[in-house]
């Protein structure tokens, strides 16, 4: 029943806050705050590329930096499509590990919109509150996707990777980190 009414709640819950925290609340999430509240997003796949995410998702951010968050690691172990071939980015905890991306400051509004183009409330992804850094070690909390993925990594399409590379190198993240972007393999 959810999955049928889901495109009718979401088209009232963006438009009538008190209905977006009740859709939450159906997933079993909690919306705090207020329409216009700022939300760190911490971006580490493809909407860190313009085309991604002022494009094709319409976000709007107030204010954006250079960040990681530690003791995770960039993964491509989810189903993407096709099936089996193509691999969209995940992250998943690991000791030690750092994973560099965008930190957005978006409004609340725009949060629940980024949720709705991801999939969130739902099955896959869903969101995951953490402490960020930006470049110059200030803390910020975030919020970002994850997934559970599959045990093994796949690879993702050449198109996909293509966007996290210009996406990096268009924020200035660091050498280190596009370098790394650069040795992945693309599935095709």
């Amino acid at each position: 029943m959810r999955r049928a009414m889901r495109p009718v709640w979401l088209s009232l819950a963006l438009r009538v806050w008190p209905l977006a925290r009740l859709w939450y609340r159906l997933w079993g999430l909690r919306l705090d705050g207020r329409p216009g509240d700022l939300v760190w997003y911490f971006a580490y796949g493809a909407n860190m590329h313009d085309s991604a995410f002022l494009g094709r998702r319409r976000m709007r951010p107030k204010d954006w930096r250079v960040g990681r968050i530690r003791d995770y690691r960039l993964r491509f172990n989810l189903d993407g499509r096709p099936k089996g071939r193509a691999a969209p980015a995940n992250i998943s905890s690991e000791k030690g590990a750092e994973v560099w991306g965008v930190p957005y400051g978006i409004t609340q509004r725009e949060f629940v919109r980024l949720n709705a183009s991801e999939g969130v409330p739902g099955r896959r992804y869903r969101p995951l509150w953490l402490q960020a850094a930006d470049e110059e070690g200030n803390g910020l909390t975030a919020v970002t996707y994850i997934a559970a993925g599959n045990d093994e990594d796949g690879r993702p399409l050449r198109r996909y990777i293509s966007l996290l590379r210009a996406g990096a190198r268009a924020h200035d993240l660091p050498a280190h980190w596009i370098d790394s972007l650069d040795q992945i393999k693309p599935a095709d």
